[in-house]
């Protein structure tokens, strides 16, 4: 088990942009694929974005490697403020839904932001 204090991991209190989520990603991602149990902690994040979330823990859902059961199993949060722990189900719902289908997202936003794909 290691215990990742996403503050230490971002060097800040803010956690709010997709590049920080991308080194929270990368940093659960190698020890997971270890198969190695890993605690998330919170504490001492005042901000927390949908956005970062989706870079630190969506993309888990998209990598082939981890199915939700897996991730269920050895992936742990632990510390959210109460008013965030709302976000989590959001994002964990959005990415499975898009990485199960990512084509028909991809297509059905290239049809609302130019009108064709």
């Amino acid at each position: 088990m290691v215990n990742l204090i996403v503050k230490d991991i971002i060097g800040s209190q803010i956690a709010m942009a997709t590049e920080a989520g991308d080194k929270v990603f990368n940093t659960i991602y190698s020890y997971l694929k270890q198969t190695t149990n890993v605690t998330l902690d919170f504490s001492n994040i005042s901000i927390l974005t949908t956005a970062f979330l989706n870079a630190a823990i969506g993309q888990l859902y998209g990598e082939k490697t981890f199915t939700s059961e897996f991730l269920n199993e050895h992936l742990k949060i632990v510390n959210v403020q109460d008013e965030d722990k709302a976000l989590f189900p959001i994002v964990i719902q959005r990415a499975k839904e898009y990485f199960k289908n990512r084509e028909g997202f991809e297509d059905s936003a290239n049809q609302v932001f130019y009108g064709s794909k």
